[in-house]
């Protein structure tokens, strides 16, 4: 059994002190065909995404740290041009929207930054990043050639460019800036708008171009991006790509480490396996830039989410979850990849590789080194069987879909497919003490002053130009009291098209029964609102709630997009028959009452009356709920468990957590999914069933010690007694131990003519600072079944595998202690 285990399982990694590149005083940044050269030398760069209003200030210096430690090179970040400008002309650099301070503390950490300009980022944004201004300038019409939005994206442009330049910024000033983006992904749009697409595509490379940054600049998903603008890569995978030009370094700017959530959708997840595959498959292939999208999701906090139907939730399934903690083994593992490669990056950026058949489905990239040695890349292609390779002299034992490394072609330091990083269970634990709510009831809006009146229905955005995401309309209708169906109560149908997002009905001021809600989704945007509705005679108001989920983010012609309540809206069944109700009189009020009296403010909370205790509305809609809450000690994340709640928005402290929307579940297809074969956004799916999203991110940084005001306007009807807060920390940590050939740690030892000691497997684990090790679980040397946190013997195990650790337990030596949280240590192939 000994034999068995050991011809089938492969030796950990180790990690070791990774020395990462440092911005220097004066630098010059360019680039040929193998790579991007920073002060004449040839780089392979591992950079990652961390958009800097998707966490807080007091998180960035953490997360670019973290970023650091993974092995990463360089941060970066799109420009959001509606953040920096929410009005024509006034500008805002403050808080989340601090992109000078973002930067510096990049600099400070000693990485570089890539800059997305754009100013059109897509990111599942709001409008995509552009400013809903920008929509109503007279004439214009987006990202094509036309004069107003060349005009305005041309300033916006020169406008961060120049910033950044008065900072010294750009590398060529002693800034960490390297690279610059103009655009995003324009390269579709281009195909189907035409001609004058292709004449604003040349347009924004001559503007980049002509503002003397110092640096390269790049155009993602464009194969015609003019020289000298890089064309690079976005995807799941990019071993494909080249460049549009042979002088040009092939590049990766989004490598997909997950995908986004949907209201309504499952969760997807993407294996680390087959993303540490990708990489290596790239770079084995000639590549030589690579950016995780996303490194750190992070939070769609306020209303900046875009697609519609965006989930508050971005955390994309990144290396660095939502909360900033790192998410194992995803973030290990591609940490050992990046040293790896490293090891290798002198080959890598010399030449061209020489590519071996290995067999069927293998392969051997080979690069030599123009002073001699070489490094190598074992691929196995086949997604369901091992591959034993003959390569040099040696035979090497490649599992399915991965690729192993060997930076001096004969010693394999990583294997993709072989995960020696730790895993982390992750838990959140409700807070002691529960909350104690105040409520206000929302009437539906009656006809006031503050009420446009004309007559048909009239578009969403340009009503509410995205002050809100509410907009109202409201009529009324007269029944004459002879009308058949008050004797037979075969009550007439209302029938309402929408073009979305979400609709509620209101007759008589009241919810109208329990089809009174509509919505759509991310696939689908309108909706159809079809019930019987029970009139009575005389004047009937008919009041509908129409209810934007963020505009979409997307696509061609962003001036002509639209939302709300655009008909027919008709009654059938009437002694008339049909009455169409799209021509008569509509009066139009934006927002809610609680928002234009500031209800989330501790201010305009005052201005109300609230009911408490007994009186406490539940499972109502158009409710407004408070309370107030002190702050225990401690440093774990926080989020607010909304899984009793239906839909709606959340303040603390007058800081917008966003949009909750637990009642809607996910549907869709979840179960196990290997990590072998290709993959795409739809094959790894988790919640199902479920709601897409249940917690929401409660910066720490936005509470108080004492004195915290929770405010929640919620749409539909929920029960705010089973809101909680919660803290997310560590429930278990595993590891796998692999014996194998030499592991990074031994390598090393080699090529640093240090001592080459033997070596046993080991297992680094490491918990959230300011905890310990309490309990080594379970420990099996052999084939144990099971996932993190649920482990069980399988049908060969050496009975005295935990003896090797407890030792370790009780003399606490060469281990990370963490109190209350067990691990498991786990021996298997």
């Amino acid at each position: 059994m000994w034999n068995m285990l050991r011809r089938n399982t492969s030796l950990c990694l180790l990690f070791f002190m990774f020395l990462c590149s440092c911005s220097s005083v004066t630098a010059s940044v360019s680039y040929d065909s193998k790579a991007i050269i920073i002060n004449g030398e040839r780089r392979i760069l591992f950079s990652g995404s961390i958009h800097y209003p998707r966490s807080t200030p007091e998180m960035w210096s953490d997360l670019i740290e973290k970023a650091k430690d993974g092995g990463l090179d360089v941060i970066q970040t799109y420009v959001f041009w509606n953040g920096h400008e929410p009005s024509p002309g006034n500008f805002y650099f403050e808080g989340r929207y601090d992109l000078v301070q973002f930067i510096k503390l990049v600099k400070q950490a000693g990485l570089y930054v890539h800059l997305r300009i754009g100013p059109y980022v897509c990111a599942e944004w709001n409008f995509g990043g552009f400013p809903v201004w920008l929509k109503f300038i007279p004439g214009i019409s987006f990202r094509t050639d036309n004069e107003p939005f060349k005009v305005a994206m041309e300033r916006f442009t020169k406008k961060i460019v120049n910033m950044m330049k008065t900072e010294e910024l750009f590398e060529s000033q002693g800034g960490p800036i390297i690279l610059a983006q103009i655009e995003n992904e324009f390269g579709p749009m281009e195909y189907e708008l035409g001609p004058p697409a292709r004449a604003y595509t040349e347009f924004a490379a001559e503007m980049a171009v002509g503002l003397g940054t110092g640096v390269p600049w790049i155009m993602c998903k464009q194969d015609d991006a003019p020289d000298p603008i890089i064309n690079t890569c976005n995807g799941f995978y990019c071993d494909w790509f080249s460049p549009n030009k042979a002088y040009k370094p092939k590049m990766w700017t989004e490598a997909w480490t997950g995908w986004f959530t949907e209201f309504g959708g499952p969760v997807p997840y993407r294996p680390v396996e087959d993303l540490a595959f990708s990489v290596a498959k790239f770079l084995q292939t000639g590549g030589s830039f690579i950016n995780y999208y996303m490194y750190h999701g992070g939070t769609n906090f306020g209303r900046t989410a875009g697609g519609p139907f965006i989930a508050t939730s971005y955390d994309y399934d990144a290396p660095i979850d939502e909360y900033g903690l790192p998410r194992q083994p995803k973030w290990g593992h591609l940490k050992d990849l990046h040293r790896a490669i490293k090891l290798c990056e002198p080959a890598l950026v010399s030449g061209e590789p020489t590519v071996l058949s290995l067999g069927n489905n293998q392969e051997a990239h080979v690069f030599k080194y123009k002073s001699g040695g070489c490094a190598a890349f074992l691929a196995n292609y086949n997604s369901e069987y091992f591959a034993k390779v003959a390569f040099g002299e040696m035979h090497y034992n490649l599992p399915p879909w991965s690729i192993s490394i060997l930076p001096d072609c004969k010693h394999t330091v990583f294997n993709t497919a072989r995960v020696g990083s730790q895993r982390s269970e992750m838990k959140m634990v409700p807070l002691d003490g529960g909350f104690s709510w105040k409520s206000y009831n929302e009437e539906p809006v009656p006809y006031d002053d503050n009420s446009n009146t004309v007559i048909g229905l009239l578009e969403q955005i340009n009503i509410t130009r995205d002050a809100s995401d509410y907009l109202w309309y409201s009529t009324d209708v007269k029944i004459d009291p002879d009308e058949a169906f008050l004797k037979n109560e075969q009550y007439p149908v209302l029938t309402v098209l929408s073009a979305g997002h979400a609709l509620h009905v209101f007759l008589n001021g009241q919810l109208s029964g329990k089809q009174g809600t509509v919505y759509g989704s991310l696939e689908n945007h309108k909706l159809t609102f079809i019930s019987s509705v029970k009139l009575i005679a005389g004047i009937n108001k008919i009041s509908l709630l129409s209810i934007a989920v963020g505009l979409p983010n997307s696509g061609p012609h962003f001036e002509t997009w639209n939302a709300g309540v655009l008909g027919p809206v008709m009654l059938n069944g009437l002694n008339e028959g049909r009455r169409d109700l799209s021509w008569q009189k509509w009066s139009y009020k934006i927002g809610l009452e609680g928002e234009i009296l500031s209800l989330h403010s501790l201010s305009g909370s005052s201005s109300v009356e609230w009911v408490q205790g007994s009186f406490v509305a539940q499972k109502q809609p158009l409710t407004w709920y408070k309370t107030t809450f002190d702050l225990t000690d401690g440093s774990d994340p926080l989020a607010l468990d909304m899984s009793s709640m239906g839909k709606g928005q959340v303040w603390i402290n007058e800081q917008s957590i966003g949009r909750y929307w637990p009642a809607y579940k996910a549907s869709g297809t979840c179960g196990s999914c290997s990590y072998t074969g290709t993959y795409d956004e739809k094959k790894c799916l988790s919640n199902c069933g479920d709601a897409s999203q249940r917690w929401y991110h409660v910066p720490r940084s936005w509470l108080n010690p004492s004195g915290n005001l929770l405010v929640i306007f919620e749409e539909w009807g929920g029960d705010p007694n089973g809101i909680s807060l919660v803290s997310r920390t560590v429930d278990s940590i595993c590891a796998d131990i692999f014996e194998l050939q030499p592991t990074l740690l031994s390598y090393q030892r080699q090529v640093s003519g240090t001592i080459n000691r033997p070596l046993r497997p080991k297992a680094h684990l490491r918990c959230s600072p300011g905890q310990k090790i309490s309990s080594i679980k379970f420990a099996s040397f052999g084939t144990p079944q099971g996932v993190c946190g649920s482990f069980k013997e399988g049908s060969c195990h050496a009975h005295k595998s935990y003896d090797a650790f407890e030792k370790v337990e009780n003399s606490h030596e060469n281990v990370s202690l963490c109190s209350h949280i067990p691990f498991f240590i786990i021996e298997s192939s």
